[in-house]
């Protein structure tokens, strides 16, 4: 993660990694040119009603613009790769899963079933925004994961009511998984007809398609919901797996269970993504059972 100390700089950044120039950032806001440079410049803050449609256009978390938009900015870390931030370095990276141990049966209003209407739009931009995957999420494969799993296909928001990360999860049949852990088929192919109802499944595979939230607090509440969900199967014998490229997810899913089938290279390359693909299988019941 970069540390942020003034709006201008995260703004000159934005711009910069997505080729946007001031005059396009300007015109997508309805502002004058002099305007965004004076933002840039650091000459000048951003007026509230405008602080909404940064966010709308540019999908950087609100708490984020709202730290460094201030007379006395807040130091922010921000990874834009992943869209996540921090406010110190100490805990940019995940803490030990202990603390989610701890954490797991704290309530919270702000995680959610995923509302198709309202929601769907906001996961797709974050797979459209990411510098660290080349998968953009399929909608349909989104709508039917929601109807067949709707209690493992959560969103969460912030303090403010703004997008702050999803969980999409997808029950899949036991043929797919076979051809995800032999590298037969990519992820990105992966249909609407390898999803199954894990109802009716033996022994179901639950595939963490993408999980992913703002900053390391929304992340343990996705988790925990997950959890929740799982430790009332703890009876039943299930396989969870995930293809990752986030590199703060490598750590979590260890300390969760997971083992590590297979990392490549040559798919980080395929895919064209700066981390290394990793691919990891297990269940949970160890780690419910000593929660």
């Amino acid at each position: 993660m970069k540390k942020y100390l003034t709006l201008g700089e995260l703004l000159n950044d934005y711009r910069n990694l997505n080729k946007i120039s001031q005059l396009d950032l300007a015109a997508k806001l309805n502002v004058d040119i002099r305007t965004v440079i004076r933002w840039e410049k650091d000459e000048t803050l951003i007026k509230s009603e405008k602080e909404e449609e940064l966010v709308e256009e540019t999908f950087i978390p609100y708490q984020v613009i709202r730290n460094l938009n201030a007379t006395v900015a807040i130091p922010t870390f921000f990874d834009f790769r992943i869209r996540k931030y921090s406010l110190s370095e100490i805990f940019s990276e995940l803490p030990e899963t202990e603390w989610l141990r701890v954490q797991i049966e704290k309530p919270t209003e702000r995680v959610r079933k995923i509302e198709l209407k309202s929601d769907s739009d906001s996961i797709l931009r974050y797979s459209q925004f990411q510098h660290n995957m080349n998968k953009p999420l399929n909608r349909q494969l989104i709508n039917e994961a929601v109807k067949i799993l709707p209690e493992l296909n959560l969103v969460i928001v912030d303090d403010a009511g703004y997008y702050a990360g999803h969980c999409v999860v997808l029950s899949i049949k036991d043929d797919t998984y076979q051809k995800l852990k032999t590298h037969e088929i990519l992820e990105s192919e992966i249909t609407l007809g390898d999803l199954t109802d894990f109802r009716k499944e033996s022994k179901p595979i639950f595939h963490f398609y993408d999980v992913t939230a703002d900053c390391n607090e929304n992340i343990f509440y996705l988790a925990g919901a997950v959890l929740k969900f799982f430790k009332e199967l703890q009876h039943i014998d299930y396989i969870a797996t995930s293809l990752t490229h986030r590199y703060d997810s490598y750590g979590l899913n260890t300390h969760l269970g997971m083992q590590l089938v297979w990392e490549d290279k040559e798919v980080r390359d395929i895919l064209g993504v700066e981390t290394q693909a990793r691919f990891y299988e297990g269940d949970f019941k160890e780690f419910l059972a000593n929660s």
